[in-house]
């Protein structure tokens, strides 16, 4: 059983911090106000602001940035401000001990996937939603950020699903969320931040790929079991694709389910989460009904 963070109360702090690419204050301007508006108080890590190269500053710094607001009781949740690469360059660095007494809500998607999986790992449910990078610069809330929101308030989480994307297959399954970004998972395999699918729901997203990395990264996780004994599967948005002169021929969902189609679980396709908007939250390590038809549903416990 997985370890599900509490509720906020009003008034608890969030950390919000950089463990891949750099951001500068400056830009948290919208989140922090947003936050604030929610109820809670932002407090930003030594990460923000920082700089080495394309890093928010030295990957000590980083390391150190997570671990204080793990090891801080008085921080609540945690929000990664944005991804970019760098998270799987501290994982490593991190001890996790007092997030297993304390546990706290970890934030973020994208190059964040390296720390859901991590979570998952050690039976702590994490939550895949938008970044401070991508809250409204009105500073008004929007489908993302309420969705978030509402997570941290506790409240049940529910999305109906209206369109019936045509490479749906019908189904209904109940089972634990796991995953993130495909090219994330895909780097992971074969380390001890690798994700079991095995009798849960995954959930794919990924950005600005080529068409055949998309083949390669599929067939890659298709052998190494990652696929086939799936209780459901949902596919995000798969975002900015690119592709060779010579075309490869399908597109992103076209080559996912080429690579699925010999297996019966239910499949949600063009679900809107992942670099699109909405990006909607989605409770990782949670227990998930997901329902596939001509309308569709997802209910968290």
């Amino acid at each position: 059983m997985k370890v599900i963070p509490k509720k906020l109360e009003k008034g608890d702090k969030i950390g919000i911090l950089s463990t891949a690419r750099k951001i500068s204050k400056q830009e948290l301007k919208p989140a922090i106000e947003l936050i604030k508006k929610w109820g809670y108080e932002p407090v930003l890590g030594k990460s923000i602001d920082a700089g080495l190269h394309q890093f928010a500053g030295s990957q000590i710094l980083r390391a150190e940035d997570l671990q204080n607001f793990i090891d801080d009781r008085e921080i609540k949740a945690i929000l990664c401000a944005r991804g970019g690469y760098g998270t799987v360059r501290i994982i490593d660095d991190i001890d996790f001990n007092n997030l297993k007494k304390y546990p706290k809500w970890i934030i973020g998607y994208s190059d964040v996937t390296v720390l859901h999986n991590q979570l998952n790992n050690i039976n702590i449910a994490s939550l895949h939603a938008t970044m401070p990078i991508n809250f409204p610069k009105d500073k008004q809330d929007n489908a993302s950020t309420n969705s978030l929101k509402k997570v941290l308030a506790g409240e049940k989480i529910y999305y109906k699903v209206e369109n019936s994307h045509k490479l749906n297959r019908k189904g209904t399954a109940q089972a634990e969320l796991v995953g993130g970004n495909l090219s994330i998972i895909y780097s992971l395999l074969g380390s001890k931040s690798s994700i079991s699918t095995k009798d849960k729901i995954l959930f794919l997203e990924d950005l600005d790929e080529y068409l055949y990395h998309i083949d390669r990264m599929m067939i890659n996780l298709k052998r190494n079991h990652l696929l086939d004994n799936l209780a459901g599967l949902i596919i995000g948005g798969m975002s900015s694709m690119n592709d060779n002169t010579i075309a490869y021929g399908k597109n992103a969902y076209e080559i996912i389910q080429e690579h699925i189609q010999e297996f019966e679980y239910p499949v949600l396709f063009n679900f809107n989460a992942g670099h699109i908007e909405p990006n909607l939250a989605l409770k990782l390590g949670t227990k998930l009904t997901l329902k596939v038809d001509e309308t569709s549903s997802l209910i968290f416990d």
